[in-house]
């Protein structure tokens, strides 16, 4: 009798465990301003980023505490202009070895500056292959400023982290009580807390007091569908960007060679289209032995809609970025080019991506 009681005990003790476990979700922190601190509460501009370790920030959210089983990690602690290629490999890669570890996870918060946030999280959106949430989040304001808005965007990271209509959704960006797929959203205000938006394509959902609501999702590949693996890579080919203007300085195309360019992605005007100093120069390139040869990606200074194919492009070996902005372009290039430089499967993958 004294075992069957015994065994009652620990067997309501256990569900009891179980109703009131929460989700595990880990907060991996870059720095940026949401860890920045100023002089006064009105420095919205001269103030320190990085400045707070990512445990202050969850700390000083009381209200995370009730809703997940919070666990730090400062992995950086810079400005997001200051991120590396080899800060990028470390979260990965430290992503990927928690899933192993702790397989019961939630989901993934990573706090970030706003400079650079959107090509972290494309990154991420195409290097972590599993299908638990990844969320970046930010804010405008550092954390000792009237108003900041670090606090409430953090919560609701949090909260979208564990949301189980966010499993499978890609990385996420997680800012003014909006979510915004990783591929398609870009700063577009200098100063505003409403900075990230995804234009044309639109947000995919909202984080309200009551609940994390979705209403569309990203059709292109990304995490646990993605084809890249950076296990064994200690850094990713190089690639530049090069703006276009009228009358450009196309030697700058020969110097991103000469500087060890596996490729070059150009932001064009309108469709992705080269002037003709531009052209005779890629003329040029086409004609270099493919060994030495970078790969040619055309996206577009326009912001908006996709750079689609055309004969004259696509007979120079050119490859359209469909909406992808240059620094995401770069990115997809950058991985792409450690697998392949068949021109026929770089198309492939930026039409899937």
């Amino acid at each position: 009798m004294r075992i069957l009681t015994a065994l009652m005990f620990a067997l309501v003790a256990s569900a009891l465990t179980a109703q009131t476990a929460k989700p595990i979700v880990y907060v991996l922190s870059t720095g940026g301003t949401i860890a920045g601190s100023g002089s006064s509460s009105t420095d919205l501009s001269n103030y320190k980023p990085g400045a707070i370790l990512g445990e202050q920030l969850v700390k000083a959210v009381p209200q995370i505490a009730q809703i997940a089983d919070v666990r730090v990690e400062q992995i950086v602690n810079v400005r997001s202009s200051d991120i590396t290629i080899e800060n990028w490999l470390t979260l990965a890669r430290r992503i990927d070895a928690i899933l192993k570890e702790t397989p019961a996870v939630s989901g993934f918060v990573i706090t970030s500056g706003t400079n650079t946030l959107e090509e972290t999280a494309y990154f991420l959106n195409l290097t972590v292959r599993s299908d638990k949430p990844v969320v970046l989040v930010g804010s405008m304001r550092p954390a000792t400023a009237i108003s900041a808005d670090g606090p409430l965007n953090l919560l609701n990271a949090v909260k979208t982290a564990i949301a189980p209509e966010s499993k499978g959704k890609g990385a996420l960006i997680v800012m003014n009580d909006e979510i915004n797929a990783a591929r398609d959203t870009t700063k577009t205000n200098t100063l505003r807390v409403e900075t990230f938006r995804a234009p044309e394509l639109g947000i995919l959902g909202y984080v309200d007091e009551d609940k994390v609501a979705y209403y569309r999702a990203t059709t292109k590949r990304h995490t646990a569908s993605s084809e890249f693996d950076i296990t064994g890579l200690a850094t990713m080919p190089k690639v530049t960007i090069l703006y276009s203007y009228i009358e450009p300085d196309a030697t700058l195309i020969h110097a991103a060679i000469k500087g060890g360019a596996k490729g070059i992605v150009f932001a064009g005007t309108g469709n992705g289209t080269l002037s003709v100093f531009e052209n005779a120069v890629v003329k040029e390139v086409g004609a270099m032995p493919a060994a030495t040869r970078p790969v040619l990606v055309r996206s577009s200074r326009v912001g908006n809609g996709r750079v689609s194919p055309t004969a004259e492009y696509d007979a120079m070996g050119v490859v359209p970025a469909d909406t992808l902005t240059p620094q995401k372009a770069r990115i997809l290039l950058m991985l792409a080019l450690t697998k392949t430089s068949d021109p026929k499967e770089l198309r492939r993958i930026f039409a899937e991506y």
